[in-house]
């Protein structure tokens, strides 16, 4: 039976915690986005979605979410997670759409793989060996052209997982876990959800893995406190926990930052790369590319070589799996793509 919902009272206060930076539009108004895309009928669990499609270039399910605990000056989704609108969903009809999903699946990954991050181990969802019947020079050359799917964004592979992306209210768990409960009980696919890290609470971690999620993509917006609560209303301290509190319950573990010219750059990127060396020198870590969005289209995006000194300082810190992200932003030209490819590698970027 579904956790009863306490009306107006913030679940992470309750554990101790603080408030997320939780507001949204709702109807013209200001309300809290566990209020506004959040909520029970008869016991049951709804969220607001805005979209459920195949994404690219993660090539599984994705769950887009409206609401959030965050307020990321950043945020490239800003339009439906700042913002209540979209479908109600119950975990029911996310299960109708998992399971209409997995029918058409057509590449199966274990589940250390259930991540962004190894997607771009067998294809770059270039579409070249479906649209000009060749493979490209960049092409990983694993997965035969009938694997390859087309779905609103592109090309690539339907890989054997349903990710929850967009708006992130993990500070209240009970639809995730009544989701996850669903899908691991009719389907054989992975539960991944994509989130900022601030409503994992030890309490809400231990109920999702009961639940059956398998997998964490963390994005860590910065690893200096003040940055973060200026980029996103909230503090980082737990968050920069969270990696080996999910490791130590056996989940499947991603890291993702931002290289934030003048904001996020290398210093930070290469701490967060350190902390997790700490706990795993084998946790996967993407640092992708700012592009301007939302209330930073002031800012630049990085340059070719500010991305590659990234990398290159994430690698120092011992980790082994780093790649770059985002690369049309900072690879523009094909003398850029070759710069890359000799300078972090094939499998990098």
């Amino acid at each position: 039976m579904a956790e009863e919902k306490k009306e107006g009272v913030c679940a992470l206060r309750e554990q101790g915690f603080v408030a997320g930076s939780c507001g949204v539009s709702a109807a013209g108004r200001k309300a809290l986005a566990c209020q506004a895309t959040l909520r029970q009928k008869d016991l049951s669990w709804e969220r607001l979605i805005s979209a459920v499609h195949l994404s690219r270039p993660e090539n599984y399910l994705s769950i887009y979410q409206s609401g959030c605990n965050f307020s990321c000056r950043k945020c490239h989704s800003w339009y439906f997670s700042k913002n209540a609108e979209g479908e109600w969903y119950t975990p029911e009809k996310i299960l109708q759409a998992c399971l209409k999903y997995e029918q058409g699946v057509t590449l199966e990954e274990p589940r250390s793989r259930a991540t962004a991050y190894h997607a771009h181990d067998t294809c770059r969802c270039c579409g070249s060996c479906v649209l000009a019947k060749k493979k490209s020079s960049l092409c990983p050359g694993i997965l035969e052209t009938s694997a390859i799917t087309l779905s609103p964004q592109g090309f690539g592979p339907a890989r054997n997982i349903v990710g929850f992306t967009g708006g992130d209210l993990t500070c209240q768990p009970q639809f995730y876990a009544r989701c996850s409960e669903l899908i691991k009980a009719r389907t054989k696919l992975w539960v991944l959800i994509e989130t900022n890290g601030y409503g994992l609470t030890p309490q809400n971690l231990d109920m999702l893995q009961k639940a059956g999620v398998d997998a964490f993509w963390l994005d860590i917006k910065a690893y200096k406190e003040d940055v973060h609560r200026w980029l996103t209303g909230c503090s980082n301290d737990w968050i920069l926990q969270l990696p080996e509190e999910m490791l130590r319950r056996d989940f499947t573990v991603e890291v993702l930052s931002l290289y934030i010219p003048g904001v996020v750059e290398t210093d930070q990127l290469a701490a967060i790369a350190n902390l997790l060396a700490r706990v795993d020198v084998h946790i996967p870590f993407t640092i992708l590319a700012f592009f301007p969005e939302y209330r930073m289209k002031d800012h630049r995006p990085p340059s070719l070589d500010e991305m590659v000194d990234a990398f290159a300082a994430a690698k120092a810190r011992g980790l082994k799996n780093v790649r770059l992200g985002n690369t049309g932003v900072f690879a523009k030209r094909e003398e850029d793509v070759q710069f890359l490819w000799q300078r972090v590698g094939f499998g990098s970027f």
